[in-house]
């Protein structure tokens, strides 16, 4: 059973084969996990639901409605749904984990 195991390495060779910038690699229930590698500019626009990426290479700055931050390998950003929000001034090497994941609209805080 390796449908629990999704390696870099080959979700790198599933998106190089493809002529988007991104490419799903794992599905189940609402989870839906992405490799995502632009070149040189991210077009992304809002998405519907909420999103976590963990940078799996490369470094720069993520935009985020009126906020910058600085990130790198390692890092874990969440955006709400529709929110908007995009990388910029990314190294060349840089990939990203996008795990889209509950209900259109995005989750409400449970207290």
């Amino acid at each position: 059973m390796e449908d629990f195991h999704v390696s870099l390495k080959k979700a790198k060779e599933a998106i190089s084969g493809s002529e988007s910038p991104f490419k799903e690699v794992f599905a189940h229930g609402t989870l839906s996990v992405e490799l995502y590698q632009p070149d040189k500019i991210d077009h992304q626009t809002p998405h519907e639901r909420d999103e976590v990426y963990i940078i799996a290479e490369g470094s720069g700055k993520f935009h985020l409605e009126n906020e910058y931050i600085s990130f790198e390998k390692g890092d874990f950003l969440f955006v709400p749904a529709g929110k908007e929000h995009r990388f910029e001034s990314f190294t060349a090497d840089f990939s990203t984990w996008v795990l889209f994941y509950g209900p259109k609209g995005g989750e409400t805080d449970i207290q």
